[in-house]
């Protein structure tokens, strides 16, 4: 099982060769997160509450077919690995072009900054477990 987000390649995310543009893919993987965040609670404003957001030290993306202008996307999310804690974590997003075909993977890996001390955080109980509870890849590591 994975969370799925959907959406729809405009204009401005294409480049001259008339497909996604390279950093379109992790927009869409971005979007993805929060949508995947927002749906645990945890939004913009509960980020402001806590001073704590996301941040990312790696982001990988492989390409495997190409997206075109107008074609609608899918992308499933899934934790691939995390610290028992949730404070570190990675997070795979597979996005499908409209007629189901594979077309790029995206792995980043993550954790959480103290907005205030400009420090590594963590998130509170509550919502470290529900941060932990989000679909797992057949693969994940708990670290």
């Amino acid at each position: 099982m994975s969370i799925v987000y959907e959406g729809h390649v405009i204009w401005a995310q294409v480049d001259a060769n008339m497909h996604l543009r390279h950093s379109a893919y992790a927009d869409f993987a971005a979007q993805a997160r929060i949508s995947m965040l927002d749906s645990l609670g945890l939004d913009f404003k509960a980020f402001q509450h806590l001073k704590l957001g996301p941040i990312l030290f790696r982001e990988e993306l492989q390409y495997l077919r190409e997206v075109g202008l107008n074609d609608s996307i899918k992308i499933e999310s899934v934790l691939t690995k995390a610290r028992e804690d949730g404070s570190r974590w990675s997070i795979r997003h597979e996005l499908y072009r409209g007629d189901g075909v594979k077309a790029a993977i995206i792995v980043v890996e993550g954790a959480w900054m103290d907005l205030q001390k400009r420090k590594l955080g963590t998130l509170p109980e509550e919502l470290s477990q529900k941060f932990m509870s989000l679909p797992r890849a057949e693969d994940f590591v708990l670290e």
